[in-house]
């Protein structure tokens, strides 16, 4: 029984990472998919609701209210079911698998924003620094899980994983020539083999 609204965009890597989380922890029933089609300067009214910034995704649960940007998705989601939770609830083990997800996210952040610097911005006024310093924070971030931080993701299947794993398939998406694998062929392996699970496989974006 749907109880949930997901106002989503299925090209987005901050919603994949919902729908993830969805799928891996057997609440996708659960929820309505609403598609919403927004950028920067287009918005969508339905989704401004409860919503005043538009972002996506965001989640309207049966009372009405509005959960919006897809960390706040997530730990609501990992609150409701029954199974291993995805988020540490104490402890050490929490900050460290938090602050890794949020090194995920940050890699989205700056994917996200070079695809809207060099496909919707005009090509006049585009910032060619910008999009080089979000490519070197990109390089630094995959490099760093690369040195440090492969033990823990393959260790288990959680927030930490799903970001990391989502903000590659958008790296794939929308920039297939940046070339991670050469330069991290440890994570590569790793994202080949996390890449089969049904929660990934049935969350891939299509062009």
């Amino acid at each position: 029984m749907t109880t949930m609204t997901l106002f989503h965009s299925p090209l987005s890597p901050f919603v994949r990472k919902v729908m993830v989380v969805l799928h891996e922890t057997g609440q996708l029933d659960r929820v309505t998919l609403q598609a919403v089609n927004v950028s920067p300067v287009n918005g969508d009214d339905q989704l401004n609701q409860d919503n005043p910034i538009g972002k996506i995704p965001a989640l309207r649960l049966e009372d009405g209210t509005v959960l919006h940007d897809s960390r706040v998705i997530c730990e609501y989601l990992d609150l409701q079911h029954v199974g291993n939770p995805l988020i540490p609830r104490e402890g050490s083990a929490r900050w460290r698998r938090l602050t890794l997800a949020s090194q995920a996210d940050a890699i989205m952040d700056a994917a996200v924003s070079t695809r809207y610097e060099t496909f919707l911005r005009p090509e006049d006024k585009r910032w060619n620094g910008w999009v080089q310093a979000q490519g070197e924070k990109i390089r630094r971030s995959l490099a760093n899980l690369e040195q440090a931080h492969l033990a823990e993701l393959a260790s288990t299947f959680d927030i930490a994983a799903i970001g990391v794993a989502c903000a590659l398939g958008y790296l794939d998406l929308r920039q297939p020539q940046f070339g991670w694998r050469e330069q991290q062929p440890g994570l590569a392996t790793w994202y080949a083999d996390v890449t089969k699970r049904p929660s990934m496989a049935a969350t891939a974006p299509v062009i």
